[in-house]
């Protein structure tokens, strides 16, 4: 008998894969204003955004206003504050996770694992030593004890003092 463990919020996720080409998900989550409750911080150039289908609790991305695909499409502005916001996402987290580490990154083109393929958005990835990754790999299935409601309201408190 194998044990089963549910993730009924994927179930969007899963069935609007088979769709034809929906809208940027940064760019409607740029529009709706303060609609949007997984963005954490908005800028002139950039914002911050909760990933709904995070790895570990804290995953956020950091992501251009600007509908471009790639790092070299940027200005020097907006690369200026996609970086300032990277590094204050990182300060935050740190003092609201103590995480051991971090997964930092940019997945430029389908090739290189893109999911959303022409707005730039760098990942922010908090880990522990021994954290539940493992089970990505196992069961299709993330490991999180906290809700993204509760994350980002979190997050904003700290970003509103750092930034």
């Amino acid at each position: 008998m194998f044990d089963r463990l549910y993730t009924p919020w994927r179930l969007a996720y899963v069935t609007q894969a088979s769709h034809t080409t929906p809208a940027c998900i940064f760019c409607t989550a740029l529009h709706a204003n303060d609609s949007e409750p997984l963005v954490v911080h908005r800028g002139p150039t950039a914002f911050v955004i909760l990933n709904k289908f995070p790895y570990n609790n804290g995953h956020v991305m950091v992501v251009p206003n600007r509908h471009v695909a790639r790092l070299a499409d940027l200005t020097p502005e907006e690369l200026a504050e996609l970086m300032a916001f990277a590094q204050a996402v990182e300060t935050a987290l740190a003092e609201i996770y103590a995480p051991h580490g971090f997964n930092m990154g940019l997945n430029i083109g389908k090739s290189a694992g893109a999911g959303v393929l022409d707005h730039l958005h760098l990942h922010i990835v908090p880990r522990w030593n021994g954290d539940t990754s493992f089970m990505s790999v196992f069961a299709d299935t993330r490991v999180l004890p906290e809700e993204l409601p509760v994350t980002a309201d979190r997050l904003r408190a700290v970003l509103a003092r750092l930034i």
